[in-house]
């Protein structure tokens, strides 16, 4: 329930809050500083993207010799 109540929060950003969040981050972090630190996150994400999207292809390149080997019961003469 706790953490419901803090989705809830976020969605409840207007304009005003959105921009006292931007401000305090700039005067933390300086101008400078912040585009170093997109660029660390988008480099996270893209690693990510691409692990998850290489675990996915293993995974299904596992389970499709699989489905190969399985006998078709219906084609076998009486």
């Amino acid at each position: 329930m706790e953490v419901h109540n803090i989705f809830l929060f976020i969605g409840g950003l207007g304009g005003p809050e959105v921009f006292l969040i931007i401000l305090a981050i700039l005067l933390l972090f300086g101008a400078k500083k912040i585009p170093e630190l997109a660029k660390g996150l988008g480099r996270g994400i893209r690693e990510f993207k691409d692990a998850s999207k290489d675990i996915k292809n293993e995974v299904e390149t596992a389970a499709a010799p699989k489905e190969r080997q399985q006998p078709d019961h219906t084609s076998r003469p009486h």
